[in-house]
């Protein structure tokens, strides 16, 4: 173990950019509107046990079924830079299914634990101490949690242009960081 403030901080920041969970504030009030109740604690509960398992158990589960590190850290830069695009551009490339329950699906997994964030942890674990990571997610949770339960208040206070301004600032950031990602991982893919 080996606690490193500037990787817990790094990671803590490119965990928050790929969440993006106070770009994601018009989409958790409108669930809330369509089913009611969000229950903030159970969706951050489910979401930090999402990834902290998925950070120790799937590279495992990648060897299982034949995939390297790098081959799923190149993929996922892909995935980071189609979602940084979203935020930027203000498009929708991936498509939920409608939306039919609130605290675990579709809030804590895939909207908060989803694809892009499993991906980034995979990569962050061939970077980073496993201990920095779990303390940058834990970090990352708080935060959540605390979105959830304030993002009326929230939304109040930035309004439409605000959320705007820090989603399109945290696309070029996830951008940058899926650059850097690919540009450091596609290295081994041909070594």
């Amino acid at each position: 173990m080996y606690l490193d403030f500037r990787e817990i901080v790094t990671v803590t920041m490119v965990l928050f950019a790929v969440i993006d969970i106070v770009g994601t504030i018009p989409i958790i009030v409108d669930m809330r509107n369509k089913v009611g109740h969000i229950e903030s604690e159970k969706a951050s509960i489910v979401a930090g046990v999402i990834m902290i398992v998925f950070l120790f158990i799937g590279e495992e589960f990648l060897k299982l079924i034949g995939i390297d590190v790098h081959s799923f850290a190149v993929a996922g830069s892909f995935v980071l830079f189609f979602l940084a695009l979203e935020m930027i551009l203000g498009i929708r490339i991936y498509k939920d299914e409608a939306m039919t329950s609130a605290s675990i699906v579709p809030l804590a997994f895939p909207l908060i634990a989803g694809a892009g964030t499993m991906t980034t942890l995979l990569s962050l674990r061939s970077q980073f101490y496993s201990i920095n990571i779990i303390i940058a997610i834990i970090l990352n949770i708080l935060l959540v949690y605390a979105v959830l339960k304030s993002s009326s208040k929230i939304e109040k206070i930035l309004g439409k242009t605000g959320l705007g301004v820090i989603r399109k600032t945290f696309g070029v950031v996830l951008l940058a960081i899926a650059v850097k990602l690919f540009a450091a991982n596609v290295k081994g893919l041909f070594a």
